[in-house]
């Protein structure tokens, strides 16, 4: 079920199992709160991939998946070609691959740092994120890794500075995506709470 644990090369440092964990500073494990749960797998994942017209049959990575929430509604709704959720916290995707034999979905799942992925360049279509970049030190980093695994053409779908002050006031404070990063990404489409930006083709 696992892909193979990766060491950061930026900061942070290996937590149980050798795998990479980050900084205490930096990362802080969102409540697991069934209210929450409910919303993104029923309310907030159809519609992002609806206003987004994210495409079906493409290789989806969502970064940050935490507990797997989203990943059988990934499933569903796109009918991926390939799908990854990746995750710096081991108790988390202990708990996403719990969620992901309950619902019978077909997914890898992969420890690692969403500012240094373990994955080739240009691996994925699609590349998807629910507000993980909001909060990571070196969010620019971040970025640049999303758009290198991205093909060109692909797309990166997130929420926008609003959707984070709705969900979380006092920790998005301040928080900003500084999309100067990579001039690869492009906007594409804007839909109040989501966003998308699709990779150049260079």
């Amino acid at each position: 079920m696992f892909g193979h644990a990766m060491t950061l090369s930026k900061g942070g440092h290996e937590g149980p199992l050798g795998i990479a964990t980050a900084d205490e500073s930096e990362y802080q494990a969102f409540p697991n709160e069934s209210g929450r749960n409910w919303r993104q797998e029923w309310l907030e994942v159809p519609m992002m991939v609806a206003v987004l017209h994210l495409p079906r049959g493409a290789r989806v990575l969502e970064v940050g998946c935490g507990r797997g929430i989203a990943l059988p509604v990934f499933a569903r709704l796109l009918a991926p070609a390939r799908l990854v959720g990746l995750d710096i916290d081991p108790m988390l995707l202990t708990e996403a691959g719990q969620r992901l034999k309950e619902t019978a979905t077909r997914a890898e799942l992969i420890p690692g740092d969403v500012r240094d992925l373990p994955f080739p360049d240009e691996s994925f279509d699609v590349v998807i994120d629910f507000g993980t970049c909001f909060h990571v030190g070196r969010p620019g980093d971040a970025l640049r890794e999303i758009t290198r695994v991205l093909a060109p053409g692909g797309i990166f779908a997130t929420e926008t500075k609003l959707s984070q002050l709705l969900a979380h006031p006092v920790r998005s404070k301040r928080r900003r995506l500084p999309w100067a990063a990579t001039a690869e990404l492009a906007p594409l489409r804007r839909a109040v709470l989501w966003q998308s930006r699709r990779r150049r083709a260079m």
